[in-house]
């Protein structure tokens, strides 16, 4: 199992607009995709003056699907965020792999 973690850290003014896009828009447009089998959100624990942190994780069965995914859809769906909240949010990517 590949984990693609996004961790964003929001600015506060805009953290429950974000947050209802991200629930009712973005996160059901990126699994639509059909890449990721499952997701989670979850708020990072740290009191943060400047925002609010999240790590948003999709989960995909092979490196070829998240591939897949960074090639074709990846580009639209983070242009759209950063058109709708670029100015309030700073965001880095982490890939994590399942170890049994």
């Amino acid at each position: 199992m590949i984990l693609y973690n996004v961790t964003i850290n929001i600015d506060k003014e805009v953290e429950s607009e974000w947050l209802q896009w991200m629930k009712q828009i973005h996160i059901p447009n990126v699994l639509k995709t059909g890449m990721f089998v499952d997701h989670k959100i979850y708020k990072i624990m740290a009191d943060e003056p400047q925002g609010t942190s999240y790590s948003i994780q999709y989960f995909a069965d092979s490196m070829e699907k998240l591939n897949n995914y960074q090639l074709h859809f990846a580009p639209a769906l983070q242009a759209e965020t950063l058109e709708n909240y670029g100015k309030h949010l700073v965001s880095f990517r982490t890939l994590l792999e399942s170890v049994d």
